[in-house]
């Protein structure tokens, strides 16, 4: 059997060593080239088609007639799309004898589009996974073939939470392969009404809203826990103050003021949400450095400073 591969970041690395673990042949991969200015912290699909002496192109649009030409000549049974970033059409689509299929990081329908595993962390999940579906013009809504769940805990962040998608990923593609290529696979529809489409996300999605609740703000920042991702974020003063990590609190604390607070007590930097609800927050960025509960009052006049509207 032969594939076409598209692939990129950590699943697409583990599920083509799962083809190539099951000597699937794959003439062709395309990956993306990696993008300037972004943190680089996944494992590199051209670097695995390169240890295996397979062909690996990086072009910005992958629907260039020659690309297309190249792969219909090597008469594909299957395409896979693993992490690949960009929407690939009907004439990929149409390519492949045995149909085209994309790993999605959620348990479809939950979850559909960009950034899956952020926004289940966002949305307080308590549990995601990564799905194996066959593909149609429409994103992430063609028939599942096989999923797998993992949990997500409360402190977990989006990256701890990717780490567990990528093995579900190899297990969905390691134990679906055999009867695919078997021809014996059984697909089921999705019940779209189950779920909905999310958007990608951008640094600034991570300004924290001054009328979250505690809960949704732990869930905000695990979500987009630095250095894997942009970090969640508030304004003092007019200064920017990422935080990077908090635990949730059940006993709210008291402190002057109203509206989304930070304060220092005893030694520990609290959160403090516009409802009571409360953060403990175990590490903050500002400007000039870090931010703890020891040099707070000093730095910022008062031990409870009212974050900026």
């Amino acid at each position: 059997m032969k594939a076409i591969v598209f692939a990129y970041h950590d699943v697409g690395v583990r599920c083509l060593r799962v083809l190539l673990d099951a000597g699937v042949e794959v003439p062709l991969v395309v990956t993306h080239a990696d993008a300037a200015g972004e943190a680089i912290w996944f494992s590199s699909v051209a670097g695995v088609a390169a240890a295996h002496g397979l062909r690996c192109v990086t072009p910005a649009d992958p629907h260039l007639p020659e690309l297309l030409a190249e792969a219909a000549a090597s008469t594909p049974d299957f395409l896979f799309s693993f992490y690949y970033r960009h929407m690939l059409k009907a004439p990929w689509l149409q390519l492949p004898s045995r149909g085209a299929f994309n790993m999605h990081g959620s348990l479809l329908p939950q979850y559909r589009g960009r950034a899956p595993v952020n926004w289940a962390v966002i949305e307080g999940a308590t549990q995601t996974g990564a799905t194996l579906h066959r593909m149609n013009e429409k994103p992430d809504n063609g028939a599942i073939v096989d999923q797998c769940a993992v949990p997500i805990l409360i402190d977990d962040t989006a990256h701890e939470v990717f780490g567990k998608v990528v093995v579900a990923a190899e297990i969905v593609l390691a134990r679906s392969l055999p009867l695919m290529l078997a021809g014996t696979a059984v697909e089921r529809p999705q019940d779209l009404s189950q779920g909905r489409y999310f958007g990608g996300r951008k640094p600034e999605d991570g300004l924290i809203p001054g009328s979250a609740n505690a809960l949704q703000i732990h869930n905000l920042v695990r979500a987009l826990a630095p250095p894997h991702y942009p970090g969640a974020f508030c304004h003092i003063g007019g200064e920017r103050i990422r935080i990077d990590s908090t635990r949730f609190a059940e006993r709210p604390r008291r402190a002057p003021g109203a509206g989304l607070r930070l304060a220092s007590e005893a030694g520990v930097l609290w959160l403090l949400a516009a409802d009571g609800s409360t953060l403990e927050v175990l590490a903050a960025q500002g400007p000039a450095g870090a931010i703890d509960a020891a040099g707070f009052e000093r730095r910022f006049g008062a031990p409870c400073v009212p974050v900026d509207h």
